[in-house]
């Protein structure tokens, strides 16, 4: 597991834990951060982005809410719910690429989710990718003229 993928992981059950008992102090979770992941530097990361998940948590429910509207946040597994947010603000808010946080998510998904947690974490986070961090499609890319590729510069018959 690389070293940012495990300061996620700690972040994810930071934000499950303040979800499940609000009154839950910064300075304790800033200390089980420490604990969880002992270089200064990861745990910079992981508080950025858990603070941020908080600032943004209004927002970041609504987006969710909007792209699964069967699905209230409140009737989601606790598990599934924050992954989301986490997901949705690297998606939102940082320049995280776009592959990273969605196989970020999802490897959290299955490791603390049901069976049918990654699916669902990727179906709603594809849906939040923003127009300009998705790749564009076929349809949209420009088309190549017929006579583009001349046969002389790719002589296929030479395998490499």
């Amino acid at each position: 597991m690389s070293r940012r993928s495990k300061a996620r992981e700690v972040v994810l059950q930071m934000l499950f834990q303040v979800d499940l008992n609000p009154d839950v102090s910064s300075s304790t979770i800033r200390s089980q951060m420490h604990e969880r992941l002992e270089e200064a530097d990861l745990v910079e990361f992981a508080w950025g982005l858990f603070a941020g998940v908080l600032k943004f948590q209004s927002m970041l429910d609504e987006k969710i809410q909007t792209i699964a509207p069967h699905w209230k946040l409140s009737r989601m597994a606790a598990t599934d719910r924050n992954v989301l947010r986490l997901g949705a603000f690297e998606l939102i808010q940082t320049d995280c690429p776009l592959k990273v946080v969605i196989n970020e998510a999802l490897d959290l998904a299955r490791k603390f989710g049901t069976d049918q947690s990654a699916q669902f974490v990727n179906g709603v986070l594809d849906k939040l990718v923003p127009s300009e961090k998705r790749p564009p499609s076929a349809a949209e890319l420009p088309a190549i003229p017929a006579n583009a590729v001349d046969s002389a510069d790719h002589d296929t018959s030479k395998a490499p």
